[in-house]
């Protein structure tokens, strides 16, 4: 059966004290929103409409970039008006209907099918959670065959109620046509006057359906609606990754000073020490050795591959088998070739190093005028000399080399001596008489 979601991204965020709307606050690099798609397309959804608030035009730009629908909720009554706000769009679908919340970075597809699987049981599934500290989500409650009894906010909750920690998740599962028939008949009488999702079951058990109950783990819908929400949900984020990549047979010596980014690859067999930061994009191939304080983003690195201390691995760069970056060393869309060095304070962009090739310390590629990038290639097994400068575009043959200190304008044939630095000059005693000179004048003038 087809299957489709729709999003809840309407809300306006206003504890997060932000211009930016909140479902676009990243976790791990991604947007809140970007990770909710990312679990529903896991789980095989087909189609998801997102829907905003009238002002929610970037949250639409975002959501059309991930091959989402959306929908406006023009007025803000209620999270049952906001789902019925996609029925237009959805008027040609048939199938399986989720409705998830727009904010929950960690929802997994395994929840997602979780639910699927308790509604085609009996035709409506709630999602809901066992709750280390329930506080003042709504508590679900259950009837004797396990299926919903009904859902009861916090606030309405009398003694024996509030001790249940079985909390509502607020995503639902259901055949779309029946849930926009439900949706429909919803009504806002209540103080807040807003349509709520919560009052669902109740007018599906009026039509002879159950509400089945799907359980998940409390991290895996974790909202966010604050900043300190926003820094728990990376920290839970990044405790999963870490758990799983040592599981997968990654060595870090102190896990929880590593952060991942949401699509991080790391095989098995590689060394991560302690500070190592990963930005979206990158990708470190077993026997990888990933040292202390480096930064990585949309890099890759091979196998056998020693990277920093103290490296940074910009978009594009990639690093070849057995080569090494070493500290305080940039690297941006660059191809280090298989067994090639640079071990210190060297910037190389736009270029490529050969296979076996040496950096000097002190070298940098000049790939920018201010107007245009140009490319620098350094062939296998050259010798760029300390202090270098390569002014691109260049091209350095096969095992030349570089005169420490040399400013390159030139391409430099293959196994040859380039040296381009000022011709030394040396005038005995000028040093020696300068400083007495010196000495003269400053006694003359203390007189």
């Amino acid at each position: 059966m087809s299957k489709a979601a729709i999003i809840l991204a309407a809300g306006q965020g206003t504890r997060m004290k932000s211009a930016l709307p909140k479902v676009l606050h990243k976790v791990a690099g991604l947007p809140l929103l970007g990770h909710v798609v990312a679990a529903l397309k896991g789980a095989g959804v087909d189609r998801i409409v997102v829907v905003t608030s009238a002002a929610g035009e970037a949250v639409r730009t975002y959501a059309k970039g991930l091959g989402a629908q959306c929908a406006i909720q023009q007025e803000q009554l209620g999270t049952g008006h906001a789902a019925a706000s996609a029925r237009d769009v959805l008027a040609d679908f048939s199938g399986s209907l989720l409705i998830v919340n727009g904010d929950m970075p960690l929802v997994t597809s395994e929840t997602i099918l979780e639910c699927l699987k308790s509604q085609s049981r009996t035709g409506l599934a709630l999602l809901a959670f066992e709750a280390e500290d329930p506080g003042a989500y709504g508590r679900v409650l259950l009837r004797p065959d396990g299926h919903l009894n009904r859902i009861v906010e916090f606030k309405d909750a009398v003694g024996s109620e509030r001790a249940v920690t079985l909390c509502n998740a607020g995503c639902y599962a259901a055949d779309s046509q029946k849930f926009f028939r439900w949706a429909a008949a919803l009504n806002n009488n209540n103080a807040q006057k807003e349509y709520y999702l919560t009052d669902v079951p109740h007018l599906a058990r009026i039509d002879g359906i159950a509400c089945a109950v799907a359980l998940t783990d409390e991290v895996s819908v974790l909202g966010v609606n604050s900043r300190a929400e926003l820094a728990h949900a990376e920290d839970k984020f990044q405790d999963r990754a870490r758990a799983r990549l040592l599981k997968d047979g990654v060595t870090m010596t102190a896990p929880q000073t590593v952060f991942f980014s949401h699509d991080t690859v790391v095989e098995n067999d590689v060394e991560i020490e302690p500070f190592v930061v990963f930005g979206p994009g990158v990708t470190v191939k077993s026997g990888a050795r990933l040292r202390s304080h480096s930064h990585l983003e949309g890099a890759t690195v091979a196998g056998g591959a020693i990277i920093g201390p103290f490296a940074r691995l910009r978009p594009g760069a990639q690093i070849g088998e057995d080569a090494h970056i070493g500290n305080f060393v940039e690297v941006k869309n660059t191809v280090i070739e298989k067994g090639a060095k640079a071990n210190h304070l060297t910037y190389l962009g736009d270029a490529r190093v050969g296979e076996g090739a040496n950096i000097g310390a002190g070298t940098i590629t000049c790939n920018y005028d201010g107007f245009t990038k140009a490319k620098t290639d350094i062939g296998a097994g050259a010798f760029i000399g300390s202090d270098t400068a390569l002014v691109a575009p260049v091209t350095i043959g096969d095992g030349a080399i570089t005169g420490a200190g040399s400013v390159i304008t030139k391409d430099v044939a293959a196994d040859a001596l380039a040296v381009a630095r000022g011709k030394q000059i040396e005038i005995p005693g000028w040093a020696k008489a300068f400083r007495e000179r010196q000495k003269a004048k400053k006694q003359a003038e203390s007189k």
